[in-house]
């Protein structure tokens, strides 16, 4: 017999007929009643073992956790929450847990408990729809781009290049680190290393995809990033994923536009396609805002954040515009904010950004025209000889979800953007090939996949909309 998922099966017309589900046991009530899930759905199947008919040595093993077959007939369901359940006929044991050590038992867990025992959290309600969302983002993300008629760019992960210039970056090396050979002068020698080079884990595939542009016209990275940031925030990682369009002959007017389209029409994907799991991680919000100070709460659900995105007009606003604002503000002039605003050129924090986006404008944001001295190398300095054309597009709830700009085609200026920050021409020369045959404008932006994802579940802990999350001092499973 051809198994059914319990998804197939909840929204079936197969009255009557026999099915077969297979499965884990979520809870056995009353030696009879079995709550089963199989990971397709936040929902479980009711299925009712005939106890007279069952062997005594399989009901002792219906425990939870357990990994079962049910054979048996679909039935509308006597009780409430469910409109079909299960008549089972027939119970193999697949797989037994031992209910005395089985640490994901029914009942509500701490997350720090679950990241503990990350490769059994997925089996609790919370993560099984946490992952689903994750897994639908990322199918909506290469959906979009395909269908908008980019090119899916595989970026290197081993790289010579710092992108970001913040040296934060894991080195890649065969040697041993008590036994490297070393130069005159005591330094590591890395031209006898494997690469012949110093080479390190990427924190970005923007510059090659810079490159990948500038030929296939759109392309976009989807990939693993690492960054070496001594930082256990809810907001850091040492290992995530980005998400990196590039475009020809786009200038910073159209990437608002694509970095405002593209956001909206994922979310809208998810909103369409993981309706139970939304609605299942907004009731769980609720209840995680009731034990908070009433002050601290979120004043919009999850749902109502998610349509805040999708509704709303992105309000673009100029860095400069921006510091006469927070300036000017309540929170800033009562010394409220933790950052205080005193003067242009100061770098926004996630407590700013919140409150342009949550008081002030009350939509998401994008801010554009930054301080040339508080952003990358790479992005195009304006005529007033101080900004450049780079853009944060800031959320509710969690501030900065992506950034970008409009890329610097001009050579000379690049050389001298990177000559000023002491960065060796030789370890860019192919990037700056690319501004000495057939340069032309091109932008581009990144968005953190998780940092969206973390958005879209309303998860308080970056750790928690990943399967296995790598940050200071730990790298377990």
């Amino acid at each position: 017999m051809m198994k059914n998922t319990v998804a197939e099966l909840l929204r079936s017309d197969k009255i009557a007929q026999e099915v077969l589900v297979k499965g884990w046991v979520r809870t056995f009530r009353s030696n009879r009643f079995i709550a089963l899930n199989d990971g397709s759905t936040i929902n479980n199947i009711q299925c009712v073992v005939d106890f007279e008919n069952t062997e005594e040595e399989v009901l002792k093993q219906i425990n939870t956790g357990a990994a079962v077959a049910i054979t048996g007939t679909l039935v509308e369901s006597q009780g409430k929450g469910q409109k079909v359940e299960i008549q089972a006929s027939k119970i193999e044991i697949l797989g037994v847990s031992n209910p005395e050590e089985y640490p994901i038992q029914p009942k509500k867990h701490s997350l720090e408990f679950l990241r503990e025992n990350a490769h059994l959290r997925i089996r609790t309600n919370t993560f099984s729809a946490v992952m689903r969302v994750r897994s639908r983002v990322s199918y909506a993300i290469h959906k979009y781009f395909t269908e908008n008629g980019f090119y899916n760019f595989h970026a290197p992960i081993i790289t010579g290049s710092d992108a970001e210039g913040a040296g934060e970056m894991f080195k890649v090396s065969v040697f041993e680190p008590n036994d490297a050979p070393k130069t005159e002068d005591g330094k590591v020698d890395y031209s006898q290393d494997f690469f012949g080079k110093e080479t390190n884990l990427t924190v970005s595939g923007q510059l090659e995809a810079e490159t990948y542009a500038m030929a296939l016209g759109k392309v976009y990275t989807f990939g693993p990033t690492f960054r070496a940031e001594n930082s256990n925030t809810t907001r850091h990682l040492a290992e995530f994923w980005m998400v990196e369009p590039e475009v020809a002959f786009m200038d910073l007017d159209g990437n608002m536009d694509l970095g405002e389209n593209f956001i909206k029409e994922v979310i809208k994907d998810v909103l369409e396609h993981c309706e139970d799991d939304i609605i299942f991680l907004e009731n769980r919000l609720l209840q995680e805002e009731k034990s908070k100070p009433a002050n601290q709460r979120s004043e919009m659900s999850l749902i109502e954040k998610l349509k805040f995105v999708t509704e709303n007009n992105f309000m673009r606003v100029s860095y400069t515009e921006a510091i006469d604002i927070l300036r000017n503000s309540k929170p800033n002039k009562k010394k409220k904010f933790q950052f205080p605003i005193n003067e242009w050129g100061a770098d926004l924090q996630s407590e700013h950004e919140r409150f342009l986006v949550e008081k002030h404008f009350k939509c998401p944001v994008i801010l554009f025209d930054y301080p040339a001295n508080i952003k990358a190398f790479y992005m195009r300095l304006n005529d007033d000889g101080k900004t450049v054309r780079a853009m944060d597009i800031l959320f509710p709830g969690i501030g900065e979800i992506a950034g970008g700009s409009q890329r610097e085609e001009r050579l000379d200026v690049l050389k001298d953007k990177i000559s000023a920050l002491d960065i060796d021409e030789k370890e860019l020369w192919w990037y700056l090939d690319t501004r000495k045959f057939g340069t032309a404008v091109h932008s581009g932006f990144g968005l953190g996949f998780e940092r969206l994802v973390q958005f879209v579940t309303g998860m308080g802990n970056i750790k928690d909309v990943i399967p296995y999350p790598r940050t200071p001092q730990n790298a377990e499973f």
